[in-house]
């Protein structure tokens, strides 16, 4: 069992380099999630203007943004990365004079396609949930409504600064800048949303 997960680890590892999809895959998890925070941040600091004490408006409300910005992301990256990695495909056919159909670059690019759509999908309703986190508490009777808002802004602002950090990681260059730059598009959403529900 143990032997076989490697193997599939290392097959995985060589698909990713074969196809670079890295860097690729890194650029879809951190612009998606930050996506997903943002629109938490907007959701919920809305709900709390309006003053809605109900848990369920907020998480119904949540997941249903959760849903869309994941079916949207899955679909739109695998139609995307299915079409220009064919393409690619058959340029290195035309190229090699040769067809690549049960060659490991064939294996390669159609994972790829699937695990783009994944992380693609999969980045804005992991951290759209992590948003939400403290009003399934809420939910179950566990905190009062206004320690939930004040919790999920302050996770998701969390959230943001952590993305920010790993993008000065990527960038080689000062990680507390890029968390800082990010934690500032959070805030300044929060202020934004909570001047409008002042007019």
């Amino acid at each position: 069992m143990i032997a076989r997960l490697r193997a599939l680890i290392k097959k995985i590892r060589l698909y990713i380099q074969i196809t670079e999809m890295g860097p690729i895959a890194r650029r879809y998890f951190v612009k998606n999630g930050f996506d997903g925070s943002m629109t938490m941040l907007g959701i919920i600091v809305g709900a709390w203007v309006v003053h809605v004490t109900q848990p369920e408006i907020v998480v119904t409300s949540g997941l249903g943004a959760c849903l869309a910005m994941g079916i949207s992301g899955l679909s739109g990256a695998y139609m995307t990365e299915r079409a220009e990695r064919k393409r690619d495909l058959k340029n290195l056919e035309c190229a090699m004079i040769t067809k690549l159909n049960d060659s490991v670059i064939s294996d390669a690019t159609r994972f790829v396609t699937f695990y783009a759509a994944l992380v693609d999908g999969g980045s804005p309703i992991l951290t759209a949930l992590v948003s939400l986190s403290p009003f399934f508490f809420l939910l179950y009777g566990m905190i009062a409504v206004q320690v939930a808002y004040i919790a999920s802004l302050v996770v998701t602002l969390i959230t943001l600064f952590i993305l920010g950090l790993y993008l000065g990681r990527i960038a080689k260059e000062n990680m507390l800048l890029y968390g800082i730059q990010t934690l500032i598009a959070g805030v300044a959403t929060i202020v934004i949303a909570l001047m409008l529900g002042a007019v």
